[in-house]
C-alpha cells in the first residue's frame, strides 16, 4: 500500500469518526429530556413557584409501590404516578390507591417498549391499552404521557397529541437509581439539581417487568422508597411545597394568563389582545378524549 493510499485511508477513518461523533452529539441533543426539537413537551412548572412535581415510573410494583403510598401518605404529599399498562392491569388495586390518595396517573405505554421503533397504530395501541387499565382500576382516564426512556421523535409525538396527552419529560437529570445506589447518594445525585418548578423522576418498577407475579429478581425498589422520604424531608426544609404534573401545569397556565392580562394593559386595542390572548391559550388545551 502506497503512502498515498494509506493516508486516504486514515483521511476517510477521521472523517467516518468526525461524522459519528457529530451525529451521535445531534442525537443526544435532540432526545435530552429539555428538547423542543420533536414537538412541545412538558419539561418544568414556572419558575416563580417554589414547588416541585415528584414522578415515579415503571409500577405498579408491589410491594415498593405500596411501601412508596405510604412514605407519600405520611409525609402528606402528592406525586405523579407513570403507569406501565400491564402491570396497571395485574394491580389495579395499587391504582385505586393512588387516585383515593390524591396521586395523579399518567401513562407509560403498555410494556415499556422504544415507540420511535413503533409504528403509528402501534403507539395508539399500546397507550390506548395502558389507558384502559388505568380507567378499570381508577374510574378515569388519563390525558399525561411520558415516553420509556425519554425517547421521541415527531411520530411518537404526533401521535401522543393526536390522542389528547400532554407529554412530560423532566427537569433534574435522572439519578439512575435502577441500578439500586444506597438511598442516600441517590438524594444526593437529585436534591443540588432542584430549582423551582422542578419534575423531579424516581423508579417503583423495573420497565414494566411484572416482578411480584413471576418472581423476577433485581426488581427490588426499596432504596427508590428510602430515598423518596430522604429528598420529600430536604425539600421540605427547603421550604418547597410538592405538586402533581396537573397541578403543575394548572400553575403554568395561571403564570401564562396572568403574563398574558399584563400584556393587554398596554395593548392599543384590549379587544383584539384579549382575542389573541385566548386563541393562544385554546391552543395549548388537550383535547378532549
Amino acid at each position: 500500500m502506497t503512502r498515498r493510499v494509506k493516508n486516504r485511508a486514515l483521511a476517510y477513518t477521521a472523517l467516518t469518526a468526525l461524522l459519528a461523533a457529530v451525529l451521535f452529539g445531534a442525537y443526544e441533543y435532540a432526545e435530552a429530556p429539555a428538547s423542543q426539537l420533536f414537538g412541545s413537551t412538558v419539561v418544568s412548572g414556572p419558575p416563580t413557584r417554589h414547588v416541585v412535581a415528584l414522578t415515579f415510573d415503571d409500577g405498579p410494583n408491589p410491594p415498593y409501590t405500596n411501601e412508596l403510598l405510604h412514605v407519600l401518605e405520611s409525609e402528606h404529599v402528592h406525586a405523579t404516578f407513570f403507569v406501565v399498562g400491564r402491570d396497571a392491569a395485574a394491580f389495579p388495586q395499587i391504582l385505586a390507591r393512588e387516585a383515593r390518595d390524591g396521586d395523579a396517573i399518567g401513562n407509560h405505554t403498555w410494556n415499556h417498549a422504544h415507540l420511535v421503533v413503533m409504528s403509528p397504530g402501534a403507539i395508539a395501541s399500546s397507550l390506548a391499552r395502558t389507558d384502559d387499565a388505568i380507567e378499570r382500576a381508577t374510574g378515569e382516564r388519563s390525558h399525561l404521557m411520558r415516553p420509556p426512556y425519554g425517547k421521541r421523535d415527531w411520530l411518537v409525538l404526533a401521535v401522543a397529541r393526536r390522542l389528547g396527552y400532554t407529554p412530560v419529560m423532566w427537569s433534574v437529570p435522572l439519578a439512575d437509581d435502577w441500578e439500586n445506589p444506597p438511598p442516600q447518594v441517590i438524594a444526593a445525585r437529585i436534591l443540588p439539581r432542584v430549582r423551582n418548578g422542578a419534575i423531579i423522576v424516581l423508579h417503583d418498577g423495573d420497565e414494566g417487568a411484572l416482578c411480584a407475579r413471576d418472581r423476577v429478581r433485581g426488581c427490588s425498589r426499596a432504596n427508590s422508597v428510602a430515598a423518596a422520604r430522604l429528598i420529600i424531608d430536604a425539600l421540605k426544609r427547603r421550604g418547597y411545597g410538592f405538586v402533581t404534573i396537573p397541578e403543575l401545569l394548572a400553575s403554568s397556565s395561571a403564570s401564562q394568563n396572568s403574563t398574558n392580562r399584563s400584556s393587554c394593559v398596554s395593548a392599543k386595542s384590549l379587544r383584539n389582545c384579549g382575542e389573541t390572548a385566548t386563541r393562544r391559550m385554546a391552543k395549548g388545551l388537550p383535547r378532549p378524549r
